[in-house]
C-alpha cells in the first residue's frame, strides 16, 4: 500500500475514536493564550465534575506529597499552579479517551502509560535543570503523549504491530520505531502526531512527538524539545520505569545532551530524581486511569 493511501487509512481509523471532552478542547485553547489566568482554568475545569474529582484525587496523592488535604479546585489551582492543572486536566482527558484493547495486546498498556508518565516527569526535571521551568507543564504533556501512537497501532493494526514487537526480540540493536517503519510504513511518533493534529493540539506539542525518532528535523520543529524528550525517554527506559515495548534501552545521545546543555552528571541526576519518583508515578497512573 502506498504511503498516502496508508496515511488516509490511518486518519479514517483515528476518526473512529471518541472525541476529547469539551473541557480538554477549552484548555488547549487556554494553553495558547498568554493572558490565561488561574480563574480561567478553574472556570473551565469546574464544569466537568468527573474531571474535577480525579484532579483532586491526584492533587492529594503521593506524587505531590502535600501535607494538607486539598478539598476544592480553587485550593488545587493555588497549590499546584494553573499550568500544572492545565496539563493534568489534558492528561486525564486524553488517557480516559483512549480505547481499551480489543484483545490480547502486543504490550502492556498500563506499562506504557507508566513509562509515558515517567518520561513526562523526566521532562519537567530537565526543564528545571535547563532553566526552562516555565515550559515544564507543556513538556510534561509531550512526554506523557509521546508514545500514544503505539496505542493506535495496537488498536487498529494489531497484526502488523504485534509483528513489529515480536521481530525486535530477534534483532539485536533494533528498536521498535525502526521495525514499525519496516513493517507498517510509519513509526508510532508520526501516527501519534496525526492523532494530535486531529485533536487540535498545539503545533509545538504535536510536532515534537511526531518527529522524536527522526535525526533530520523540519525547520519548524523545536530541536531542543525533541532532545529533551529523547533524553527523558532514554532515562525512563534505563530505569525500567514502565514498559515502552523495546527489548533494551536506547543509549542517551550526547548530541541531545549538548543541545540542551546537560552533561553526564546532569543525566545521572535526572535518573536519580526519576528513581525517587517511581512509587508516586505508579500511584499517579492508578488515580487518573
Amino acid at each position: 500500500m502506498k504511503r498516502e493511501e496508508l496515511k488516509a487509512k490511518i486518519y479514517a481509523r483515528i476518526d473512529e475514536l471518541p472525541t476529547l471532552p469539551t473541557v480538554v478542547h477549552k484548555l488547549l485553547g487556554l494553553m495558547e493564550n498568554p493572558k490565561t489566568g488561574a480563574q480561567d482554568i478553574r472556570e473551565a475545569v469546574s464544569h466537568d465534575a468527573a474531571l474535577t474529582a480525579k484532579m483532586l484525587k491526584v492533587a492529594n496523592s503521593a506524587y505531590y506529597g502535600f501535607p494538607q488535604e486539598i478539598s476544592d479546585l480553587e485550593r488545587a489551582v493555588a497549590l499546584l499552579g494553573f499550568n500544572m492543572v492545565k496539563s493534568l486536566a489534558v492528561s486525564v482527558g486524553v488517557i480516559n479517551s483512549m480505547p481499551d484493547s480489543k484483545g490480547p495486546s502486543a504490550f502492556s498498556r498500563e506499562g506504557l502509560w507508566i513509562h509515558s508518565l515517567a518520561v513526562g516527569t523526566g521532562m519537567k526535571v530537565l526543564a528545571e535543570q535547563c532553566s526552562r521551568k516555565k515550559e515544564g507543564e507543556s513538556l510534561f504533556i509531550v512526554g506523557l503523549l509521546h508514545d500514544v501512537g503505539k496505542i493506535l497501532l495496537d488498536q487498529f493494526f494489531p497484526d502488523y504491530f504485534t509483528r513489529s514487537v515480536e521481530n525486535i526480540r530477534t534483532k539485536e540493536g533494533v528498536f521498535l520505531y525502526q521495525e514499525e517503519r519496516e513493517v507498517i510504513g510509519f513509526d508510532h511518533g508520526e501516527i501519534g502526531g496525526m492523532l494530535l493534529e486531529r485533536w487540535k493540539f498545539p503545533e509545538a506539542i504535536r510536532s515534537s512527538i511526531a518527529f522524536h525518532h527522526y535525526d533530520d528535523l523540519p525547520d519548524d520543529v523545536d530541536e531542543s524539545h525533541v532532545s529533551l524528550l529523547r533524553i527523558a525517554d532514554a532515562a525512563a527506559q534505563e530505569l525500567d520505569l514502565g514498559n515502552s515495548g523495546n527489548v533494551s534501552a536506547p543509549p542517551v545521545d550526547e548530541g541531545d545532551l549538548d543541545r540542551v546543555g546537560v552533561d553526564l552528571n546532569g543525566y545521572q541526576y535526572l535518573k536519580k530524581r526519576l528513581e525517587g519518583a517511581r512509587e508516586g508515578i505508579v500511584g499517579f497512573f492508578g488515580l487518573i486511569s
